[in-house]
């Protein structure tokens, strides 16, 4: 995984892909900020999933953005995406290794060292840790420190994904830490006051 400083957004999909999204998502890639783009559709069926994320692949493509889907390794490899995120509950790394090759797999190790070890030791290419602020994405159930930041990448050289709630006030103290990428998906998608061209460029 090749890490450009300009480029240290891992962006998230909302959880519902609405008319003017892929629209936005032009404008927000646009800005090149983004090295991944990750598709996370909870509730859609594997068809909808399907054809929703090959018009984003397109997209991605236009702005050299890496496509990674979210806990469906299946759906990875039909869209032939660049990669696929595994969750704790998702399939087993070495499982989908066997499955997708040479794509990039990440994983997540919530607030834990054991977990960033494991997925090392796998060979995961990235580790995403959080939650280091509260999220209004998803539930905060681990709840992680700058301190761990600094503890794993002492561990490693694979890059870290730092995760939750994060927006234009809290993140450089992320950067400043030696996260590699921040995962930001509410603040760009949800954010009351701006939009997601707006909400982007205050992240600089």
């Amino acid at each position: 995984m090749r890490y450009n400083k300009k480029r240290f957004i891992y962006l998230i999909s909302p959880l519902k892909i609405k008319k003017n999204f892929f629209e936005d998502l032009n404008e927000v890639l646009k800005q090149k900020k983004v090295s991944f783009f990750q598709l996370r559709l909870k509730k859609e069926s594997f068809r909808k999933k399907l054809l929703i994320g090959r018009k984003i692949q397109k997209i991605c493509k236009k702005f050299y953005v890496k496509l990674l889907i979210n806990d469906d390794v299946y759906l990875a490899k039909k869209l032939n995406a660049d990669g696929c995120h595994l969750g704790q509950k998702d399939m087993n790394i070495l499982e989908a290794r066997k499955l997708i090759g040479k794509k990039i797999l990440g994983v997540t190790c919530h607030n834990s060292t054991k977990l960033a070890k494991l997925a090392i030791k796998n060979k995961a290419d990235y580790l995403a840790l959080g939650a280091f602020n509260v999220s209004r994405t998803k539930k905060t159930r681990h709840k992680a420190d700058l301190k761990l930041l600094k503890k794993v990448k002492k561990l490693t050289n694979v890059p870290i994904v730092a995760i939750g709630g994060i927006n234009s006030d809290n993140y450089k103290k992320l950067l400043l830490n030696k996260a590699n990428f921040l995962a930001i998906s509410g603040y760009i998608w949800n954010n009351k006051k701006l939009k997601p061209t707006e909400a982007i460029k205050k992240v600089k």
